[in-house]
């Protein structure tokens, strides 16, 4: 069977990045990068999508992570980049602009992908300009469910609690001990197995507990190639380009 090479995309809320993988996940050429436009409309999105990838080697297929809730390919909420996302069909719009068949998922996700070992239960944060959350047992992923957006106390959010801005007002040390206390009511609630933290702020984490690593960001793309992984309960729907 030809080798299929995957675009691997990684839409972040202060970042796009973007690169060709391998069929067995490594990268062809290094990753690129632009910063994420605002104010960030699909056609927007669309548009710089296009223009990042257009320097790339070829590929069949299109795999890409998104900061926010998706299903079935369809985008329910972007609470980084508002209303017009609700209800967009992302997958099928990657599809047509690109001219491949296209599979979504949240970001968050897509670096669990990367980083698991499929053993137990497992689960992934990552720490960026949100909070992103990602659960997967022995290997295949549960049903989302968008902590990002619930309240961790009043009505702070667990974005706002440990998001991008509030780690710029407070400082690391009090953001570190926001994260600790966010892990342990996760730990709480799921008793995972293992703990995988990435996103553009993990490095900055001062207090890693002894069940948890700090992942590379690039595994927010080299994760994408599970996304065509023939396994029916791992398979995010998407329609190709007619």
């Amino acid at each position: 069977m030809a080798d299929l090479h995957t675009l691997a995309i990684d839409i972040g809320g202060t970042g796009l990045k973007a690169s060709v993988l391998d069929q067995t996940g490594k990268m062809l050429v290094d990753r690129v990068k632009v910063p994420t436009p605002y104010p960030c409309t699909p056609q927007v999105l669309l548009d710089t999508l296009a223009g990042l990838v257009a320097t790339l080697p070829p590929f069949d297929r299109v795999s890409a992570g998104f900061p926010g809730f998706l299903r079935d390919g369809v985008v329910i909420t972007a609470p980084h980049f508002g209303e017009s996302w609700h209800d967009f069909p992302l997958a099928d719009a990657l599809s047509e602009r690109l001219g491949k068949p296209a599979r979504v998922l949240n970001d968050a996700e897509v670096q669990g992908y990367g980083a698991i070992r499929g053993q137990g239960l497992e689960f992934v944060i990552t720490l960026g300009t949100g909070l992103g959350t990602a659960l997967f047992r022995d290997g295949e992923l549960m049903p989302h469910m968008e902590f990002a957006q619930w309240p961790v106390r009043s009505k702070t959010t667990f974005n706002a609690y440990v998001g991008n801005g509030v780690l710029a007002k407070i400082g690391n040390k009090k953001w570190s001990s926001r994260v600790s206390r966010t892990i342990d009511l996760f730990r709480d609630l799921m008793h995972f197995d293992h703990l995988f933290i990435g996103g553009g702020n993990a490095h900055k984490f001062a207090n890693l507990p002894k069940d948890g690593e700090l992942v590379s960001n690039e595994l927010g793309m080299i994760g994408g190639i599970r996304l065509w992984d023939p396994a029916p309960s791992t398979k995010p729907k998407a329609k190709a380009k007619a």
